[in-house]
């Protein structure tokens, strides 16, 4: 089970969607703030990656072999600990298990089972920038069309998200096979 420590961050400013829509007052900043953030949430799921660096805390089988980590791209592996039946946590000793991030940034651990304990605890970062503004630029582009989609389908009109943002999007797009 995965579990995001931080909610991350919108993925393009304010500044910027105000700017595509031309609005210069701050009467509807809070709506476009929760726009960007369901964007930058749609974008993630879409292209299979986290965008803003952040924490997150994972269990894994420890059975001996190789389990990949959901969240990707994996920038730092900080913490691996054995979780007993009653949920305690014990760090486990840097020889007692094994970590590697490939090229592509998939997170990968290995440890075999300690005193019946069968369960990992891995503490990681992922993201591909600390950022909204280290991101590509079409990437931002797409969640500010899709915020501005959804701001202006807001009187109860059905937003239909243009194309272009997929096509912004689908190159960093990375999906797996089951």
């Amino acid at each position: 089970m995965l579990v995001r420590e931080e909610v991350g961050a919108a993925g393009a400013s304010l500044v910027e969607l105000k700017d595509y829509l031309r609005i210069s007052g701050s009467d509807e900043d809070g709506l476009l703030e929760g726009l960007l953030k369901s964007a930058t949430v749609l974008c993630e799921q879409f292209i299979g990656q986290w965008l803003i660096i952040g924490a997150a805390r994972e269990t894994a089988r420890a059975d001996g072999g190789w389990q990949r980590l959901s969240a990707r791209p994996v920038v730092a592996i900080s913490a691996v600990e054995s979780v007993g039946p009653d949920g305690e946590s014990v760090p486990l000793a840097s020889d007692a298990y094994a970590i590697d991030i490939d090229a592509a940034g998939d997170g990968w651990v290995r440890a075999r089972p300690l005193d019946g304990r069968r369960v990992l605890a891995v503490t990681y970062q992922a993201g591909m920038a600390e950022a909204a503004e280290g991101l590509p630029e079409p990437i931002r582009q797409g969640i500010v069309r899709l915020a501005a989609e959804h701001f202006s389908a807001r009187e109860g009109q059905v937003a239909t998200p243009p194309a272009v943002v997929g096509a912004l999007w689908r190159p960093w797009r990375r999906m797996r096979l089951a």
